[in-house]
Parts: C-alpha cells; structure tokens; sequence
C-alpha cells in the first residue's frame, strides 16, 4: 500500500472517529458527563437508513438525522437532565444503562439478526490511484462539518454560551445564558454527528446490528481523550490518529491487533499527558 492511499484511507477513518469523538467532547466539555450511550446513537441511525434505503436512500439519511436528534433530545431531558448535579457514578450507571435500553429495544422491535444494504459509487482513478468516491465524500463532509462546528461555536452567540457554559456554568447562569438550552443544543449536535458518522461506518460496512456503534463509540471516545477530552480541535486530532493507525496496519500482519494497539496508544498518552494532546489542565474550583 503506497503513502497516499495510507493517507486517503487515514482521512476518510478518521474523519468518522472524529464526528462521534466531537459528541463525547462536546457534552463533557459543556455537561461535564460521559454519555456512553453516544456509540447507540449511531446504530438508531445507521438502522434508520437500513430501513428506509429502498424507499429513497435520501429520505433515509434525513430521517436517520431526525430521528437521531430526537432520540439525542429524550435521552438528555429524560435521563441526564434529573442528574444534573448527581454525582459522576450515578450518572455514569445511567449512561451505560439508556445504552443497553437501545440496543434491547433494537433487537426487541428489529431483530437480533443484522440487516444490510448493498451500495456502490463507483471510483475515481486518478493514474495509478484509484479512490472510491464514497471514500472522497467522507472526507470532504467530515471536513466541512468539523470547519462548520469550529466556525459555529467561535461565531455564533449559541456557539459562544456554549464556550461560557463550559468555562463556568454559575458564572454563566448569572449572566443570563439558559444553561438547559445549551446542554439541550450541545445534544442535539452531538446527536447529528453521531447519526452522520453512522450513515459513513453503514455504507463502508454494508451491515447493523444492535452493537453496531459500541466498537466505534469506544474507538472515538479514545480519540477524545487522546486529542484532550473537552477540546474540539483535539478531538478532530485524536480522530485522525485513529484513523491513520488503522490505515498503517491495515496492510500489514499486525491488523488483526489494531484495536489493541489503538488502545495502548491510549495509555501512554494518559501516562506522558493525562489531558490529551490538545487538552487543557483545569483547576478544579472547591
């Protein structure tokens, strides 16, 4: 495998990993909390397509959209909401319990048997290299949504309480932001990411089933924390690391031991930097 298929292949993984790992950062860094029902949001919406593809494979990708950040919307007010101030474990018991409650109602309501689609855009070749255009699509959406999420929160005035509210949450509250309506956002961005990066991992895989977003929710909270938990450009960085160390061994005979690896590059960064690459240390006010 020559450098610049490496290089496609890295951005076009990565580029996944970073959409989902710019969920998990985002409510942490605005929510303080860990939503490890994240990964599940990706299968609802991944299903969503699935189920809707030979009706119009548009319509399955708004509905997949929709209903994602409807689902992300009940989660937050139904969920996490009543434990705002809880203590972390609790909150944490609650994650990974709506994450099961997803993926039972999966199997309950669709099956335990994966279902899959069959879908082919062709190829670019440009000389020797031959790239699929589903491959130059997912890099070219994941960059455009990660430029249009940077330019959201430097820009906007949602974008900027969303900076306050991470900084300080009282503060924040004081000076008049609506702190349910920014977790409330956060949550639906999140949410739409993690329906987008769905549509991407099902048509590069061509099958769901009910753990279908669990391995790639526990790849990019990796990625979060690898980039530096809270910090949206780390998470773009952290998701590109991934992704180009699963390009790098895809073709040698260590691909079978990339989750491993992947992993273990998780540990020495908390051990060299515990915040991450991009991460900032916080002082924790008492």
């Amino acid at each position: 495998m020559d450098l610049l298929t490496i290089i496609i292949n890295g951005l076009s993984i990565g580029g996944i990993y970073a959409m989902i790992a710019l969920g998990y950062t985002m409510v942490y860094g605005i929510a303080k909390m860990l939503n490890f029902a994240h990964g599940d949001i990706i299968m609802v919406g991944a299903y969503t397509v699935v189920l809707l593809f030979t009706t119009s494979p548009t319509v399955g990708i708004i509905s997949a959209l929709v209903l994602c950040v409807l689902v992300g919307i009940i989660v937050e007010k139904a969920a996490y909401r009543p434990l705002r101030g809880a203590s972390p474990l609790a909150v944490l018991i609650t994650a990974i319990g709506v994450s099961k409650l997803l993926q039972s109602a999966a199997q309950i309501f669709i099956g335990s048997e994966p279902k899959g689609l069959t879908l082919n855009l062709g190829e670019i070749r440009l000389g020797s290299l031959h790239i699929s255009v589903l491959t130059l699509l997912t890099i070219l959406i994941s960059v455009a949504v990660m430029a249009g999420l940077t330019l959201f929160v430097k820009y906007t005035k949602m974008g900027r309480a969303m900076v306050a509210v991470s900084e300080d949450r009282g503060a924040a509250q004081l000076m008049g932001i609506n702190v349910n309506s920014v977790i409330t956002v956060t949550f639906i961005i999140g949410s739409a990411l993690a329906a987008l990066a769905g549509v991407f991992l099902l048509f590069k895989s061509q099958s769901v089933d009910s753990t279908f977003g669990a391995m790639p929710g526990i790849k990019a909270f990796a990625a979060a924390v690898i980039g530096g938990i809270g910090s949206i450009p780390g998470a773009m960085v952290g998701g590109v690391v991934l992704g180009f160390i699963e390009a790098i061994f895809a073709a040698t005979p260590l691909r079978d031991y990339v989750d491993a690896i992947e992993f273990a590059i998780l540990i020495i960064v908390l051990l060299v930097k515990p915040t991450g690459i991009l991460g900032k240390k916080r002082r924790e006010k008492v």
